[in-house]
């Protein structure tokens, strides 16, 4: 039950973050930047700005798709900011750009967020084989409780790094990119307010997801170790 609780507390907490973030880039959207660039045009002057020539800045279908791929140095943004030219487009834009810029300076979380990346995807599925696994015959793998309980506590752990390490990356980005639009002149002193709100909320969507993995995270070390001497 309790388990239960966390995911259906934490599942409207990530819902009305999710209303509220969509509702603010749709009011944004819809300020016209007096500075009249496009988002890719903003994504564009920031990396040349940053002497950056080796990130391609691209447009991807969806909507609030937009991210920086470290892989293959692309900026890549959905068409309403690929193509918008509004305060909510230069606060994506600018944002994505400001992991790029990080990837270029080597920023520590962003370099410890790609290490953690195999070892997140792996702790996922190992998770997933032993809870699904645990609910046929008691522990189908024939493990004992004890290792079951090492093994999900220590999968999860990892998992809820991750989601801790993405906090500062994304607020750093966030960071990043509204000093830039400000200092180059690219939003208007209103504009910029609006932008910065939009990058808050966006940055709320991580916050929470930070929280519930930490949640879930005690209530598995209770449940296989809260009753030990």
């Amino acid at each position: 039950m309790i388990l239960i609780l966390i995911v259906v507390v934490f599942a409207i907490a990530g819902f009305v973050v999710s209303r509220k973030l969509k509702s603010k880039f749709a009011k944004y959207s819809q300020v016209a930047l007096k500075a009249n660039l496009s988002g890719a045009e903003i994504a564009k002057l920031m990396l040349a700005d940053h002497n950056i020539s080796d990130v391609q800045v691209h447009a991807v279908e969806g909507q609030l798709t937009d991210h920086y791929n470290p892989a293959n140095k692309t900026v890549n943004l959905s068409p309403d900011v690929y193509y918008g030219r509004n305060a909510a487009a230069a606060a994506v834009a600018s944002h994505e750009c400001g992991h790029a810029v990080q990837h270029a300076t080597s920023y520590t979380w962003l370099n410890l967020r790609s290490t953690l990346v195999p070892l997140q995807n792996s702790a996922g599925k190992i998770l997933n084989i032993v809870l699904i696994a645990s609910l046929f015959g008691g522990f189908a793998l024939g493990l004992p409780y004890e290792w079951v309980g090492f093994i999900v506590v220590g999968a999860y752990s990892i998992m809820t790094l991750f989601t801790i390490v993405t906090l500062p990356v994304e607020f750093d980005a966030s960071n990043r990119a509204l000093a830039w639009i400000k200092t180059r002149n690219i939003v208007t002193p209103d504009e910029y307010t609006m932008s910065k709100d939009a990058l808050k909320w966006a940055a709320m969507t991580y916050v929470v997801a930070a929280l519930a993995s930490m949640a879930t995270l005690a209530y598995y070390i209770f449940v296989f170790f809260g009753n030990r001497d």
